[in-house]
């Protein structure tokens, strides 16, 4: 029997990593991106589908409940079933803690803490209907694990999912459903950068910390480019990481193999945080 997944936030970066990787291990695979990123959807949805498998686009706002069960309850008619779900979808800012509106707050927690806590609700009802255990995968960070300057609400939405995944790893065990999150570092990749409530494309090496390393210059009184360099040095590994870094790791917690582990936020950052 073919399995099937979901994964949001597939557009670009480690979303459509995770969506290539677990179509090439045998998966069919939905795709879920917002309306902005239909046409880099379609691209995705395309490889897929030159792989032989089995792709259906969908396009939804992960913080809307409506839309997210829609979403699910699509999916898995489309393809069959739902034996997979990468809540992926995320969004950052660079703001100092004094500087942050509740507007940006709200946002925040909109898109990276109700976002994965629908899509764990909605993809735990699929399968739990299903009767056949499942998988749900979440997007934490090294921010869930050790907060940052500059990024105070990113993180506390990080730590949330982190706390959120556990919960879930408890409460669904006993349908056979394991809940883990990755928690990636620094990237060469695309990434929906949320600046000023207006959703850009940067890449999260350049734009995203290159923006913390400016901020906090400016309130340290630092030479632009320092922390960027010392954030480097940290990289035990002596390399930033790519989107196939996390891809692979998730390819290993949707398959069989991982079926004794649950409730865990793992750091895939080359060695910067030892848990």
């Amino acid at each position: 029997m073919s399995r099937n997944a979901l994964i949001t936030g597939a557009a670009r970066g480690i979303g459509r990593a995770i969506a290539l990787r677990l179509a090439r291990d045998g998966l069919n695979v939905a795709v879920n991106d917002i309306k902005a990123s239909s046409s880099g959807l379609t691209m995705v949805q395309q490889e897929i589908e030159k792989m032989g498998r089995k792709s259906v686009a969908i396009t939804a706002d992960v913080s809307v409940d409506k839309e997210v069960e829609t979403m699910m309850q699509k999916a898995a008619k489309e393809l069959g079933s739902l034996d997979v779900v990468v809540a992926n979808a995320g969004i950052a800012q660079v703001k100092s803690i004094l500087d942050i509106t509740t507007e940006d707050w709200d946002k925040m927690f909109a898109v990276n803490v109700r976002g994965v806590f629908l899509c764990y609700k909605e993809a735990a009802k699929v399968m739990i209907a299903q009767g056949r255990g499942g998988k749900i995968i979440g997007a934490c960070s090294q921010a869930g694990h050790t907060s940052a300057p500059m990024v105070s609400h990113y993180c506390a939405s990080k730590w949330a999912v982190r706390g959120l995944t556990q919960a879930a790893a408890m409460e669904w065990a006993k349908h056979k459903i394991t809940v883990n999150a990755y928690c990636p570092g620094m990237f060469h990749t695309w990434f929906f950068l949320n600046t000023n409530l207006t959703i850009k494309i940067g890449i999260v090496e350049t734009a995203m910390w290159h923006m913390i390393d400016e901020e906090i210059a400016k309130a340290e009184g630092k030479q632009k480019g320092d922390t960027t360099k010392q954030y480097l040095n940290m990289i035990t590994l002596g390399r930033i990481s790519v989107p196939e870094d996390v891809a692979n790791f998730v390819s290993y917690l949707a398959s069989k193999d991982s079926d004794y582990m649950t409730g865990q936020s793992v750091l895939i950052d080359g060695g910067i945080r030892f848990s």
